[in-house]
């Protein structure tokens, strides 16, 4: 019997390390906190930097912000809160450009921490907010300081940006927000063109029911179309409108450390669909299990 003890222990020994590498199961709970950070990094500024291309980024640590340069004008995705307007303003400074020179405003999707600046980044720019249909009505509802948003040119998917030799291709990509908005564009550089993917929002954020929705009956087939549609998008590099959703941090503190840049990662764009999906599964399972369970309980009580 000997051999026996010595293979279960050889398995026992190449199973953990197996076992040590499965991810951890990120909740709903865990993704929304990763993404939202504090309230004091939603505000705090970070290093504006260029990420490939014409593409800048110009957010702060936890809420993204990207500037894309062009010949006929700038274009700005994702204003934040309109008290974050100041800094992404002095960030777009830093790199050498014009604030006023932003002559497109697009957003992410119809939550203040995304888009609550658009009506001063109007107000500054003259910028034209573009939106996609399904958004504006959650987008009139933030008005900051009781300053409306007005939209000069509503969005349907695959609906296309085009400016100063560049363009954008609105994906609706719902279940964060009815009109979520993944945006898509190729951009240039050394002679190489990159796919580029700025993700809306694949998290379920807590509150939100999945199943028996009154208010939108087809959350869920909402999520689970939202992720076909992404694993459908060639991606080079990933981003999003949380820096946390792409590692920006981290691939930050990479950047001229090698031939490579780091913000090229499919692999990343992959396991963020990846850890979304399995978080909006889990949490589905949980409200059905409720409702079964609080049906089997009036039943039996009857």
């Amino acid at each position: 019997m000997r051999p026996l003890y010595v293979c279960a222990a050889l398995l026992a020994a190449f199973a953990a390390p197996l076992f040590s590498q499965t991810p951890k199961v990120m909740m709903p709970e865990d993704l929304f906190r990763r993404n939202i950070g504090t309230k004091e990094s939603q505000h705090k500024q970070f290093p504006p930097f260029k990420i490939v291309g014409n593409l800048y980024y110009v957010g702060t640590e936890s809420l993204a912000s990207f500037l894309i340069v062009t010949p006929a004008g700038d274009i700005l995705i994702n204003s934040c809160y309109e008290k974050d307007v100041p800094t992404i303003k002095n960030s777009v400074e830093k790199l050498g450009f014009r604030f006023s020179d932003i002559k497109i405003l697009l957003g992410s999707h119809a939550h203040a921490d995304h888009m609550e600046g658009d009506a001063l980044v109007k107000q500054l720019t003259g910028a034209r907010l573009m939106v996609m249909e399904k958004d504006i009505p959650g987008l009139l509802k933030i008005m900051p300081e009781g300053k409306p948003q007005v939209v000069d040119r509503v969005l349907q998917d695959k609906a296309e940006v085009n400016w100063g030799g560049v363009s954008l291709i609105a994906r609706l990509t719902p279940g964060h927000t009815p009109g979520c908005t993944t945006w898509t564009t190729k951009i240039q550089e050394n002679g190489k063109s990159y796919n580029v993917v700025i993700i809306c929002s694949l998290g379920v954020n807590p509150g939100y029911q999945l199943v028996n929705n009154k208010q939108n009956p087809l959350i869920a087939a909402e999520y689970t179309r939202t992720f076909k549609v992404m694993r459908s998008l060639p991606c080079d590099i990933p981003l999003g409108s949380h820096p946390a959703m792409f590692d920006m941090a981290e691939k930050y503190a990479k950047i001229g450390k090698s031939a490579t840049n780091p913000f090229i990662d499919p692999e990343g764009y992959i396991k963020e669909i990846d850890v979304n999906e399995q978080a909006f599964n889990l949490r589905r399972a949980q409200q059905l299990e409720a409702i079964e369970s609080s049906t089997a309980g009036a039943s039996t009580a009857q």
